[in-house]
Order: structure tokens, then sequence, then C-alpha cells
């Protein structure tokens, strides 16, 4: 499976539990570090003026633990996109490539002045689409 884009996220001290290793809840903050990477990669900001999207799922399978000092890889890649939502997934593995943590998120494009879910913008499924280099 390939990913556009990777992030580099050193484990922080902060960021494990009494065990000495990442929290589980931690892994939504790296999976936010890796979105935000992506949009940037693919130079999109908010969806289309007040449009952007909300998260509605996430779903995570630990394979493995890291832990502080860590240096570890978010892959992240957008693999569908329905008429409101699209489903991101990602991959997170250690300095080894042994894969520490796979998940998926399914965001929906939400207009925060009107307060409900909208279509996916055409520009913005049409950019996603030439950044991955597939037809989505």
């Amino acid at each position: 499976m390939s990913f556009p884009v990777h992030c580099p996220v050193e484990v922080r001290f902060r960021d494990c539990d009494a065990m000495g290793h990442v929290n589980n809840a931690v892994y939504l903050t790296y999976l936010e570090i890796a979105r935000f990477a992506y949009w940037k990669a693919a130079e999109i900001g908010r969806l289309e003026g007040d449009i952007s999207y909300i998260i509605a799922r996430v779903e995570i399978d630990f394979r493995a633990s890291a832990v502080p000092g860590d240096v570890i890889d978010v892959a992240i890649s957008v693999r569908a996109i329905g008429r409101s939502s699209f489903t991101m997934e990602y991959e997170i593995r250690d300095r080894e490539g042994q894969v520490i943590v796979t998940a998926r998120s399914v965001q929906v494009a939400y207009d925060y002045a009107a307060k409900q879910s909208v279509p996916v913008p055409d520009a913005i499924r049409a950019r996603i689409a030439e950044f991955e280099g597939v037809v989505l």
C-alpha cells in the first residue's frame, strides 16, 4: 500500500503512560498531525469557504508499541471519497519498518455556518485525486 505523505514524529515522554509506552489515546494526535501534513502537502486548506470537515469515525489497530525517543513514521492516504465523506488510511512504523499501528478515519464535509454535512466539493475531489495520482 502506498502513501503520498509521511510524517516523522518523535515520541515524547509526555506521550507515554505508566507502562512506559505510547498511550493509546495519543495515537489520535499522531493521526491528526498526519492529516494536517496531508492538507499542507496537497495544498488544500479549508474545503471551500465555511466548508471544512469533521471526524465521524476512527478505527485503530495496535500491533506493537512505541516508547520515548522513538522516531515513528506516520503515513497517510485518502483511499475513498463518497458523496459527503472521505476515508483516510494510516500506517505508523518504527525506524526498523515494523508496523506499530494501522488506522482508518472517516471525515465528513461540513458547512460550519449551516451546521450540516454537505457534498465534498468537486474541486477538492479533483485535487485529492490528482495528489494521490488515482481516480477516486
